[in-house]
């Protein structure tokens, strides 16, 4: 889980899927700066000072260029392959979605051919949004840098008080804010594209509504991360950047805990499960009882994805006395009672092996080395250029463009890492999930192949990745790699013991 844009399990089992690379639980969430960040970028890269540079300048940046260059390279290839349909021979070993136990078994992912073709299309469009955010975002931050906004906005606060929090309140809201309302043509283009291909039936004014509800919210938690980050920048100029990764992980774990309770609710509606489906409760209570634990029924709850999105999901979420379980209503709807049973064994899976706790460290531990990178590569910056862009020092409120890019290049770096860890716990957690629901439900091989392919249809998966994307897109495994595993995973029949569930 990337602790600081990732706060729940999304992607297939968590509800933004399809808003990639973001993945803190909220509509459109990576419009403002913890994934505006995680693609913001900077003139340096797009529009070099020839006659200042050096070589050695020019190759500091080298490694981000070619990442654009290759991965421009390879979405061509996507795209190209992208008009070709899936092999009949592929789709000879697939059964329909939809299907019932009498029909040919399912081994591979391969939709029809008409829904491969449109897969395709929606993923390749997909991808170049993503690489067009990123150079978007590096757009914005050099319009920052070079139109010294920032010093701006910070003369602005020095002038209404010399009080620190007073100018933090003036100044972090106003950057922030700018941030977001020059991502808005990228926030409504990613919409267009989610609506083109039915994956949205949002409405733009609602759209609206939720965007400046989101960024609200967004402003109220950045301000506070970036009062936190400049008070230890102050007291400990060398240090600061182990002192603010101490300080904001109670923060970013707060936001964590309320979210399901607090600010899920600001977006979606939520009914006891208990209440909405009782049927359903009580087949997942078997699954429970199955695992050899407790989750109350007042931990389950159905949400109205219907009423903005098509796509099938459940998540876990929260901790602690916020925890909870989370089914999609289109699930539901659209998914059978074993599908879905498998579906909250997956989640349960989260539960039960403690991924939160253990993803979150590993991802923390990442964080704490991109922050000690930030901290070099910002003083040398700022020693560049900082006179340039009417940046005093690291202090200075107006040189938090330069950390926001330099942090948000090193995650967009780092993002092979934090999805290589994802991955792990996503297929284990299909694993328990297979082991959780055998003796439940027949043919629980099949049940969660067909789940795969359906909601793998529904929601427009990539049918054949290539590891470049694999790797810069998935933090789960591919629908490829995880339909063939659910459908030959069979430690029982060779006699052999499950893993997780005797």
């Amino acid at each position: 889980m990337h602790i600081a844009l990732r706060m729940f399990y999304g992607s297939e089992f968590g509800p933004f899927a399809h808003l990639r690379p973001a993945k803190l639980h909220m509509p459109n969430v990576h419009h403002f700066s913890l994934s505006s960040l995680f693609m913001c970028g900077s003139a340096i890269i797009v529009f070099p000072n020839h006659q200042e540079q050096t070589m050695t300048d020019r190759m500091r940046f080298l490694p981000l260029l070619l990442l654009f260059a290759s991965a421009m390279a390879t979405l061509q290839a996507q795209t190209s392959a992208g008009n070709v349909t899936s092999p009949t021979t592929a789709a000879a070993t697939s059964a329909p979605a939809g299907a019932d136990s009498t029909s040919a078994p399912i081994v591979e992912y391969a939709p029809p051919p008409a829904e491969y073709a449109r897969a395709k299309a929606y993923s390749n469009a997909h991808y170049r949004h993503f690489f067009f955010d990123a150079f978007y975002g590096f757009l914005v931050l050099f319009v920052l840098l070079r139109w010294r906004l920032a010093p701006a906005f910070r003369n602005l606060a020095e002038r209404v008080s010399t009080r620190r929090l007073v100018q933090l309140v003036v100044f972090a809201p106003l950057l922030l804010l700018t941030i977001a309302i020059l991502g808005i043509a990228t926030d409504i283009k990613d919409q267009s594209l989610l609506r083109a291909y039915g994956l949205s039936v949002q409405d733009w004014g609602p759209w609206l509504r939720d965007w400046i509800l989101n960024q609200a919210l967004m402003l109220i938690v950045g301000t506070l991360l970036v009062g936190i980050l400049y008070a230890v920048v102050r007291r400990s100029p060398k240090r600061w950047w182990f002192y603010f990764w101490i300080a904001s992980i109670p923060v970013l774990l707060a936001i964590f805990f309320l979210q399901p309770i607090v600010i899920d609710p600001l977006f979606y509606t939520f009914k006891p499960l208990q209440t909405v489906q009782p049927v359903l409760l009580s087949e997942m209570q078997k699954v429970v009882h199955r695992g050899g634990m407790e989750i109350p029924a007042d931990r389950m709850f159905v949400m109205n994805a219907s009423s903005k999105q098509t796509g099938l999901n459940a998540y876990v979420t929260g901790f602690g006395a916020s925890k909870r379980v989370v089914v999609w209503d289109n699930t539901i709807a659209k998914a059978t009672v074993p599908e879905t049973l498998f579906v909250f064994g997956h989640e349960m899976g989260h539960y039960v092996l403690l991924h939160l706790p253990k993803e979150i460290s590993i991802d923390a531990a990442i964080l704490l080395f991109l922050l000690y990178l930030g901290y070099r590569l910002s003083n040398g910056m700022l020693a560049r250029w900082g006179a340039k862009w009417g940046i005093r020092d690291l202090q200075d409120w107006a040189s938090l463009p330069v950390l926001i890019f330099v942090i948000t290049a090193l995650a967009f770096l780092a993002t092979p890492a934090f999805n290589a860890v994802s991955r792990h716990f996503e297929h284990e957690a299909d694993r328990y999930g297979l082991e959780v629901i055998h003796g439940i439900v027949p043919d629980p091989n099949q049940v969660a192949a067909h789940y795969f392919e359906k909601s793998g249809e529904t929601n427009l998966s990539d049918p054949d990745p290539n590891t470049f994307i694999k790797v810069w897109f998935y933090d789960h495994p591919t629908r490829p790699e995880r339909v063939h595993f659910v459908a030959t995973y069979d430690p029982w029949s060779k006699g052999k013991a499950p893993k997780y569930v005797k």
